[in-house]
């Protein structure tokens, strides 16, 4: 399993290595060939501004906030009110800047669309850990993120107390139906992963009890359970304890918030969510000039 649940400092450890090749990206492909509308504005111009978050929130995203303006202007001052994975009220100001009025009006969007899209994720993810609390059992995200941003919504969930799942396609051999039906069998897919991937966790995805004793029989050091009612979890549950090398259970599909403590509560490891990263709502924030500089 690649993550665990880390405070909010050992996160921020954690940065990803494309941060600033992200935020790059986004500021070309919002610029292009110049802000014409900030360019209207004297380039002595000051300007003081802060940030407001208009609903409850974890606030992540400020490593990506941050590096928007110093690839502008690392002039730019900007006094963070709250550290990186707090727990916001309504109508909090998140911040406050102070520099040069150009850059700060120019990357003003791409600044707010790291925050309000990573605010979001950590904020969601930290509503399903919350759920799982003293049971042992972890939330985990998917590779269903926005593409390009795989590193950062995976950062938003470490700050919500959540943990990733494989980070791609490179780390980890999951095996699906269709893989399973190209192999021939469970037990064929397996022993190829064995032979080919052999440093790297093996995981098998099931619909039903009798697969999964294929998976445990044949050795699979984790095993997704997708689908099963919560009497079929918790047969599984007893079924992987009576093994003489048990595997890790996970469970995916049809998890809700609504539901998840109860499927935490039949005995499995963690609880993979799309959702967390999928379906994301902006978090509602807004930048405001309250003036010029001094």
């Amino acid at each position: 399993m690649h993550g665990c649940f880390q405070s909010p400092a050992a996160v921020l450890s954690q940065l990803p290595i494309d941060l600033p090749d992200q935020v790059s990206r986004a500021l070309r492909e919002d610029i292009g060939s110049g802000d014409v509308t900030a360019e209207l504005i004297p380039a002595t111009a000051r300007a003081q501004a802060r940030v407001l978050c208009r609903e409850p929130a974890v606030l992540c995203g400020a490593p990506w906030f941050d590096a928007t303006f110093r690839q502008l202007d690392p002039a730019v001052r900007i006094d963070w009110q709250f550290a990186e994975g707090t727990q916001l009220r309504a109508n909090s100001i998140v911040c406050e800047l102070a520099g040069a009025a150009r850059p700060i009006l120019t990357g003003e969007r791409t600044a707010l669309n790291f925050l309000q899209l990573l605010s979001a994720t950590a904020t969601v993810t930290h509503r399903y850990a919350e759920a799982l609390a003293g049971t042992g059992c972890q939330i985990l995200d998917t590779r269903k993120t926005i593409p390009g941003l795989r590193s950062a919504q995976k950062y938003a969930v470490r700050c919500g107390g959540g943990g990733n799942h494989r980070l791609g396609l490179f780390d980890m051999v999951l095996i699906k139906e269709n893989h399973i039906a190209a192999a021939g069998s469970i037990a064929a897919a397996i022993g190829a992963a064995r032979s080919r991937a052999a440093t790297l966790p093996i995981e098998v995805e099931v619909e039903n009890l009798e697969q999964l004793r294929q998976a445990l029989a044949a050795g699979a050091d984790r095993v997704l359970l997708d689908n099963f009612e919560l009497a079929a979890l918790r047969a599984a549950v007893a079924l992987n304890r009576a093994q003489p090398r048990p595997a890790q259970l996970e469970v995916s599909g049809g998890v809700t918030l609504e539901r998840v403590a109860a499927i935490a509560a039949t005995g499995v490891d963690c609880i993979s969510v799309g959702a967390l990263t999928k379906d994301v709502r902006a978090i509602d924030l807004s930048m405001r000039f309250s003036g010029q500089a001094g």
